[in-house]
């Protein structure tokens, strides 16, 4: 029986795994040498905090004293998701101005409100609320309020490969990438194997 330093890292992701895979490559490690696992929306870093993960693959940087971040990795583009027969969704890209003019979807549970607010701002840049008002809790309870209604979803490209067809992904043209970052907890000592990833994909940026 293996002891437990010597497990495979267990990396959170959300939705789809494919931007850690990538950044596991371009650091020199093999994905198939760790495991994966999905977080909840409404508890993300439950999973860090009671040692099931090692270490999460998230977006910007939440305030959360217990945990440390590494440097950013890699960008993913914002887009907007929406039915597919919603008003925007054979448009090429749009502004975030346009995506105001529909409801988009409320902070679920105890998601960051900082990265909340990063990831739907509760405003345009032009000033105009959005409306923050639909539940978010599963990707696939957001599928079925996005394909039967009007509403929308500001979110990132990567979460193209994990939506069903009924649902679009349309760049957001005015609204900067959000940096991609491992997350860990602050005051546990990793384990070889996640250390040695962190250090390597930052690393990797650095070159």
């Amino acid at each position: 029986m293996a002891r437990p330093d010597q497990r495979a890292a267990v990396v959170g992701v959300h939705g789809s795994r494919h931007l850690a895979e990538h950044l596991m490559v371009a650091a020199g490690h093999d994905p198939g040498d760790f495991e994966f696992g999905q977080y909840d929306v409404t508890d993300p870093f439950r999973l860090l905090r009671d040692g099931t993960f090692d270490l999460m693959l998230i977006k910007y940087s939440p305030r959360e004293p217990d945990i440390a971040y590494s440097r950013p990795l890699m960008f993913d583009g914002r887009a907007v998701f929406v039915g597919a027969d919603h008003p925007l969704a054979a448009l090429d890209s749009v502004s975030v101005e346009d995506v105001a003019d529909y409801d988009a979807f409320a902070r679920p549970g105890t998601f960051p409100p900082d990265v909340w607010d990063e990831v739907v701002p509760p405003r345009t840049p032009a000033g105009v609320p959005i409306r923050r008002v639909h539940p978010m809790t599963t990707i696939e309870a957001m599928v079925s309020i996005l394909a039967t209604t009007k509403a929308v979803h500001l979110s990132f490209q990567s979460l193209d490969a994990v939506l069903p067809p009924r649902v679009r992904v349309v760049p957001v043209r005015d609204l900067p990438a959000a940096p991609v970052r491992l997350a860990f907890p602050r005051d546990k000592a990793l384990r070889p194997q996640a250390a040695a990833f962190v250090a390597d994909a930052e690393s990797s940026v650095a070159r």
